[in-house]
């Protein structure tokens, strides 16, 4: 599957090009998503469905929302619900959350009222509806707010990283951007803070590098906090 076509916008439409920068899909789309998993949730006329790589119509316009395929499942809106539908156009888990996120790790957060918990595939919960709010799982842990702070837990739910951040991120490469007071930071996956919250601003590591910010100054640092230019 393609996933390398890249969403594109021109006279308030979007479409679709290559990595050769050519015009695959025609823009005629209100908004467009990046593909995952061969299809990309496109926006016409304030609804949205799904198309493959030559732009044909996979899921029809139903949804007042939908995103990208992951796991082999989307999360899709209708009126203030969230659901999950498949690639054949079944909603295998239906329309009931008040909030829900993107599958990882084969589970995924969902909200119901104000508090958050954890699903499987099949709907089922697997992580009590327990937290302020919850992130999908990356590199085995998710970020989690109880009592207006940030930690982490495990995929059974035990906390590994007690609370105690104002904000929190997924982790990326190992390591994982966490605010304390108004300065952000970086800690590893035993919650060791081993980059200080010095920055205005910081992005999550890629590549072995991250943005951050130090005053109105933008820098990039690498893995062990030392600026990189």
């Amino acid at each position: 599957m393609n996933n390398n076509l890249e969403p594109f916008q021109i006279d308030n439409k979007w479409g679709y090009k290559d990595q050769k920068r050519l015009e695959v899909i025609e823009p005629k789309f209100d908004y467009a998503r990046n593909f995952s998993e061969g299809l990309a949730a496109v926006k016409i006329n304030d609804k949205w469905g799904c198309i493959n790589q030559t732009g044909g119509e996979v899921i029809p316009f139903w949804f007042d929302k939908a995103d990208s395929f992951s796991e082999g499942l989307a999360r899709v809106k209708v009126g203030s619900k969230w659901g999950y539908i498949d690639k054949n156009k079944k909603m295998v888990i239906p329309l009931q959350f008040d909030w829900a996120g993107n599958f990882a790790d084969r589970v995924v957060p969902i909200q119901v009222g104000d508090k958050s918990g954890y699903i499987d595939h099949s709907g089922e919960i697997v992580i009590p509806l327990q937290f302020d709010r919850a992130y999908s799982f990356s590199d085995g842990l998710a970020a989690v707010k109880i009592n207006d702070k940030w930690g982490y837990i495990d995929k059974k739910g035990r906390v590994v990283t007690e609370p105690h951040f104002d904000e929190a991120d997924n982790f990326s490469e190992g390591v994982a951007r966490i605010k304390l007071g108004s300065k952000w930071g970086y800690i590893d996956k035993k919650g060791q803070v081993f980059i200080q919250p010095q920055f205005n601003e910081a992005d999550s590591f890629s590549n072995g590098m991250a943005r951050v910010k130090v005053d109105e100054d933008e820098r990039y640092i690498d893995v062990m906090g030392d600026f990189m230019w």
